[in-house]
């Protein structure tokens, strides 16, 4: 929702890179439909900045502690827990990054720094808590038939004898609910190893888009009435694909976590494009952008500016999220 620094100046060369832009867009969307059949799933090393630079060793190392377990599973769950923050405390009285309670802490709590102390708000002991919980549980449930990870988060849900009791993944609502939410948020932490498929809605987010060319910026904008119709940065991508029936999150960093994140070199129009002055962290980006091709994106970039065509290869771009309905589907609406 904040300031862009850099845009096209020249209202030729805008007019020159908007027709070249339009181009771009109907030829790649083109042969978007045949990269379908080619594209592969994402890996499991974690995405570039998607967990903050003071955690991201913890959860690299710990997120390996056992087969049922990966980093991006790991950062998935914590970004569904506290958003990150360590300091986070919910009405059930779960403390800490983690979100344990008192009584699993005291129970599973670990001395994950080795310092002499197993302390909740520390994320040093809480990551390796929250791991070693996780492959406890995968400990529980190992003989039990199906996805050994499944059984392991039905486990974290609903507890171990009922994984046991019904022989997999227990028929639940929430456990099934929150089974399904971290698996697909998993996508959204791990580092792709080869093309992610091309959203079906891209193509209408970018129309939406394109219709809102030349209108003001607004702060907090949401395209309301009352507000004259205006948008910020992320209130406009939220009302793009809102527009295809997809609803994001209001915020630009955590709409980064709606879906795959494309190198820059696979980007296709549609995908959501970040920046930010902490290229270790999504949780610092601070603007977001809807990728027409070519080089450029469409963006609300700042007050007393208009919704307008502006490149994305500046040293704050960030990276890209390939935005699924799942991966939306599957964010937390608080973190």
């Amino acid at each position: 929702m904040t300031v862009r620094k850099v845009w096209i100046v020249g209202t030729a060369a805008l007019a020159g890179a908007v027709g070249f832009v339009l181009l771009l867009v109907v030829g790649v969307f083109v042969i978007a439909g045949s990269l379908m059949n080619g594209v592969g799933g994402a890996g499991k090393a974690l995405a570039k900045g998607a967990v903050p630079a003071a955690y991201q060793t913890l959860v690299q190392k710990w997120g390996n502690l056992c087969p049922a377990l990966n980093p991006a599973l790991l950062a998935a769950q914590l970004y569904q827990e506290s958003g990150f923050n360590p300091n986070a405390k919910s009405p059930a009285k779960a403390e800490g990054i983690a979100q344990f309670i008192p009584g699993t802490w005291a129970t599973h709590g670990i001395d994950g720094d080795g310092d002499g102390d197993r302390d909740v708000w520390d994320p040093n002991d809480a990551i390796p808590s929250a791991a070693s919980y996780d492959c406890t549980l995968a400990g529980y449930v190992k003989d039990v038939p199906g996805n050994a990870t499944h059984n392991m988060l039905a486990a974290y849900n609903a507890g171990a004898y009922a994984v046991i009791k019904y022989k997999g993944v227990p028929p639940y609502k929430e456990t099934q609910n929150y089974v399904r939410t971290i698996t697909t948020l998993e996508d959204s932490f791990a580092a792709p190893v080869n093309r992610v498929d091309p959203s079906r809605q891209a193509a209408g987010a970018i129309y939406f888009a394109q219709k809102k060319l030349g209108t003001p910026y607004l702060w907090g904008g949401n395209g309301t009435a009352d507000q004259g119709g205006r948008f910020d940065c992320s209130g406009l991508t939220k009302a793009a694909y809102e527009s295809v029936g997809i609803v994001l999150p209001r915020v630009a960093n955590d709409q980064y976590n709606a879906g795959p994140h494309p190198k820059r070199e696979e980007l296709l129009p549609g995908d959501l494009v970040f920046f930010s002055d902490d290229l270790t962290n999504s949780r610092a980006i601070r603007h977001v952008g809807i990728y027409v091709g070519g080089g450029y994106m469409i963006d609300a970039p700042r007050t007393g500016a208009v919704i307008r065509f502006d490149p994305i290869d500046t040293p704050d771009y960030f990276g890209a999220t390939r935005v699924t309905e799942d991966g939306a589907k599957a964010l937390p609406t608080t973190v």
